[in-house]
């Protein structure tokens, strides 16, 4: 933990220096919340507000940010030299992708202030529930960032790369607009995206319903093993061109 927390810092000091990183990881998420409480969409809907919240800070603060991260350290050599050391794999990853899991974690303590303060709160709310779905996202959205470095040659590409596993996700989550305005296969489809899951562990927990909960987190560990087994075949720490 020394040796991941040491590496975490300097990740976190990089990523202050990056002021475009700042805005995509820390500004758009947490602005989305005054911006979409003004609008009105969402005055009944406290949880609605804040799992909206927390699924951009996923697809943003973990998932982009992290590629970028990724790549940009493998381009430098940066893993090849961390990996000389005392440093092992897991860690090498754990430390690099710490900052950014900091982050979300952060903005979904952080937004839920805020949606507490512009919207109202809402009664019955299952935390444990809530912290898990962001607990198991986070680490889904952390393996899916390294898959997708390993089709991403340089930073500058991140933007075009990252364009599926953000846009796909985000659609099939019912976040942007209703699930029912989808094509009945879409429709069958979407739970098994890795954002809905966790949207719908959320939804479940924020609004103190009883709704079913086995099926997504069956689905978010299915995702973490998908990943695992993906991150261990393809993912690279050298350059090669």
């Amino acid at each position: 933990m020394t040796r991941v927390g040491s590496l975490a810092r300097a990740e976190g000091t990089l990523l202050r220096r990056d002021p475009l990183a700042l805005v995509v990881a820390v500004g758009i998420p947490v602005l989305a919340v005054p911006m979409v409480a003004s609008s009105g969409l969402y005055e009944n809907g406290t949880g609605a507000l804040l799992v909206l919240l927390i699924g951009f800070s996923m697809l943003s603060g973990v998932y982009f940010n992290l590629v970028t991260a990724i790549v940009a350290r493998r381009e430098a050599r940066v893993l090849e030299r961390l990996r000389t050391g005392e440093l092992r794999d897991a860690e090498i990853l754990l430390g690099t992708a710490a900052p950014a899991i900091a982050l979300t974690w952060a903005q979904a303590v952080v937004g839920g202030v805020l949606v507490v303060v512009l919207v109202g709160a809402s009664e019955g709310s299952n935390v444990p529930l809530a912290a898990l779905a962001v607990v198991l996202g986070t680490a889904v959205f952390v393996l899916l960032a390294v898959v997708s470095t390993a089709f991403t040659r340089t930073v500058e590409l991140a933007q075009v790369t990252t364009l599926p596993g953000t846009l796909i996700p985000l659609f099939l989550s019912g976040l942007v607009f209703p699930l029912d305005a989808l094509p009945d296969w879409v429709q069958a489809v979407a739970p098994y995206s890795p954002l809905t899951p966790t949207v719908d562990l959320l939804n479940i927990a924020l609004a103190g319903s009883g709704g079913a909960i086995l099926a997504p987190i069956a689905i978010l560990v299915g995702w973490l093993v998908v990943g695992t087994w993906a991150a261990r075949r393809w993912f690279r720490w050298d350059v090669r061109r």
